[in-house]
């Protein structure tokens, strides 16, 4: 079976991560001086390289495959799973130095399964460590965050997912013109995976314009339209924006981007400015503290002009 691009180019040392220097430099000092925290929270909008460099750290940790375990929380969000850790986590290691767990989309993880962690992230033996990973810090409860190293990661910018996208069409000798590159960067919404899962469902298309018609918009960019309309157009009420929230699946800050976007290709196009400048003041500031309900105070500050 072919691998899939994204996995087969997933970078395995910090210097092939693009847009991250700050967190890297971080990171490759804590290396250097051999000083890994053993509890460690990466945040920061999806697809921009959190999990991939937990998994980088994992590596100079010298942890054994026997000895690593990466849960994504989507699935497993309950308390049991944190029991059977806790009942692990004193284990001496098997095939390494060390023992790692990545805690991939932690924000997904109960209340109850948060508040087992807090005593293992207290007495965490020298050999075992936790790397944390989420796009909403707002929904980790604060015992857990101010008892982890936070890292931060930015939204990947045009320019990163360029880079990206232009070695792995070099590695996998792929002809792909700029306008197509433009498009997936257009509708990756700042994530490099999601720029290259895009790559790999066109390469068989040797024909730009069915290059470009099979681009489509992630669900995010639908809702984030369907956000922008609302408030853009007509007279909306609070009642039916609220009806819309309340159905959004995609992460809040996601959603944001998208909404800036859509603003300010109307805001330069010299229809509605006014109300477009109204959009792009209410949606500047990120969500990553707030969530969900940084997002509804914004859509409550234009439908209600203040």
């Amino acid at each position: 079976m072919t691998q899939e691009l994204y996995k087969k180019y997933r970078p395995v040392s910090f210097d092939r991560v693009n847009g991250q220097e700050a967190a890297i430099k971080v990171l490759s000092t804590f290396v250097e001086k051999n000083t890994i925290p053993h509890a460690i929270l990466f945040t920061g909008p999806s697809g921009c390289g959190k999990t991939t460099l937990a998994r980088i750290l994992t590596k100079h940790l010298e942890c054994g495959i026997s000895d690593f375990q990466e849960l994504n929380c989507a699935d497993l969000t309950g308390i049991d799973e944190v029991r059977k850790i806790r009942q692990r986590m004193g284990y001496a290691c098997m095939g390494g130095k060390s023992r790692v767990w990545i805690i991939d989309e932690a924000h997904k993880l109960s209340n109850a399964a948060q508040n087992a962690f807090l005593k293992m992230l207290e007495d965490t033996p020298k050999h075992v460590y936790f790397i944390f990973c989420t796009t909403e810090p707002n929904k980790i409860i604060t015992t857990i965050k101010t008892r982890c190293t936070p890292i931060h990661l930015k939204a990947l910018t045009p320019n990163d997912i360029r880079k990206s996208i232009s070695y792995v069409s070099r590695k996998e000798n792929i002809d792909i013109s700029k306008e197509v590159v433009n498009k997936i960067i257009e509708v990756s919404e700042g994530s490099a995976r999601h720029a290259i899962v895009i790559l790999d469902q066109i390469i068989g298309l040797t024909n730009e314009d069915e290059q470009l018609a099979n681009i489509v918009p992630p669900k995010a960019q639908a809702e984030a339209i369907e956000v922008f309309k609302t408030l853009m157009y007509g007279h909306p009420t609070w009642s039916k924006m609220a009806v819309i929230l309340k159905a959004l699946e995609e992460e809040p800050e996601g959603i944001r981007r998208l909404v800036l976007a859509c603003a300010r290709n109307t805001l330069l196009s010299d229809k509605n400015t006014q109300k477009a400048a109204i959009i792009i003041e209410e949606f500047r500031d990120n969500y990553f503290d707030c969530g969900a309900a940084g997002l509804a105070a914004s859509c409550y500050a234009v439908i209600n002009g203040r």
